[in-house]
């Protein structure tokens, strides 16, 4: 990205639940939508361009849903277009619609994307093709077995994590899972899904929606608390291939070294405040750490184990709760750059992180072969 950033003027994420069953699809996402506007202090005619994500149409059954949500997210007679990245989809999305004013066409843009899985059959969706009805746990595991065993890592570095993000998620509103009463025996104890990944090592599957409204540099700067993009990354690779580093794929190496080159960031440890990674299975914190050089190899576990990812540590992950504690897989990476912007914003609540000025979202996809990342600031020259 070049030039002068732009800024994310609103949020709106809806309130998660275990079956949003009192609210159709178009109403989920009109609910998300509306608020982002209320956020940005906009109408629906303020807005240029739309752009939408969610995971696989199969999930919910209804292909080419940007079709039939033109309506509910006042889109008629606008450009509107539609992403899909896997699972990364939400932040890829976030990436789009800054790129799409970054290009200088629009000077506000409305994002929105989304999950109804209460209405779909995720694992089924999930459980077709090359994985053979494994699901994502199924693909994973084995590669999370792969890095404890290169990295020498204790068992009880996945359950640590997975006891910090649900106690992170119960001070957040929007979170879909709260366990307040978990600890590391009961995620020790939880039933063993995919070895070494147990139940209370997984996310979760939820119903919800993400908007965010991006609006051009000199737009932004007149809201008194723009979240500055500085830059955004996205990078892909191939699910299989011979030789292929599953444990640190290459293309989230490339991805968020492009990301901080163009961010002007060179310790990015040192110069990233807070960090919300994609987290759908609790090793994987200390397994994105190093792969996308925040820790070097074999040291991610250790950053993790040393309460350095704490909210209150010295490189806070996914104080939101991550997505161990929502994820509606096609909203949940934009959650993660929504969530990274309102800790800059200052307006994160009781899970702020105190003096965040810049933060890392993040999010993969597919058999980590997908990548989407970004760097928000409070200001334009953070460095």
């Amino acid at each position: 990205m070049t030039g002068q950033p732009p800024g994310v003027i609103g949020i709106g994420q809806t309130k998660y639940s275990k079956a949003r069953t009192d609210v159709s699809i178009p109403g989920l996402v009109r609910e998300a939508a509306s608020r982002a506007l209320d956020d940005a202090g906009l109408d629906w005619g303020d807005i240029d361009a739309l752009v939408m994500g969610k995971a696989p149409d199969i999930f919910e059954g209804v292909m080419q849903p940007e079709l039939f949500l033109a309506d509910a997210l006042g889109a008629n007679g606008k450009p509107m277009l539609r992403v899909h990245t896997a699972g990364s989809v939400g932040c890829s999305t976030a990436n789009v619609a800054t790129d799409a004013v970054k290009g200088g066409r629009f000077k506000r843009v409305l994002a929105v994307a989304w999950e109804k899985q209460a209405e779909g059959n995720a694992q089924w969706g999930l459980g077709g093709g090359r994985s053979g009805s494994m699901g994502a746990g199924g693909i994973f595991a084995p590669w999370v077995r792969a890095y404890i065993s290169r990295s020498g890592a204790p068992e009880h570095i996945g359950w640590q994590v997975a006891v910090k993000d649900r106690l992170n998620a119960v001070k957040n509103p929007y979170a879909h899972l709260k366990l307040p009463d978990i600890t590391i025996e009961k995620v020790r104890d939880s039933m063993m899904l995919w070895d070494p990944i147990h139940f209370l090592e997984s996310c979760p599957s939820s119903d919800g929606a993400c908007a965010m409204i991006v609006a051009d540099h000199e737009t932004a700067k007149t809201h008194s608390s723009a979240a500055w993009v500085l830059a955004t990354s996205m990078r892909s690779e191939l699910g299989q291939f011979p030789g292929r580093d599953t444990v640190r794929p290459q293309a989230g190496v490339d991805c968020s070294a492009a990301l901080y080159e163009d961010a002007g960031i060179t310790n990015p440890r040192e110069q990233i405040d807070v960090a919300e990674l994609y987290v759908p299975f609790s090793w994987y914190e200390p397994m994105w750490l190093e792969g996308h050089d925040l820790a070097d190899p074999g040291e991610g576990w250790k950053m993790t184990d040393s309460g350095a990812t704490e909210i209150t540590g010295s490189f806070p992950v996914n104080p939101s709760g991550g997505v161990l504690s929502s994820n509606p897989i096609g909203a949940s990476g934009m959650i993660r750059f929504v969530e990274a912007a309102l800790q800059v914003q200052g307006k994160a609540g009781e899970h702020q992180v105190e003096g965040a000025q810049v933060a890392l979202g993040h999010a993969y996809g597919a058999m980590a072969q997908y990548f989407a990342m970004a760097v928000l600031a409070s200001s334009p020259s953070p460095f």
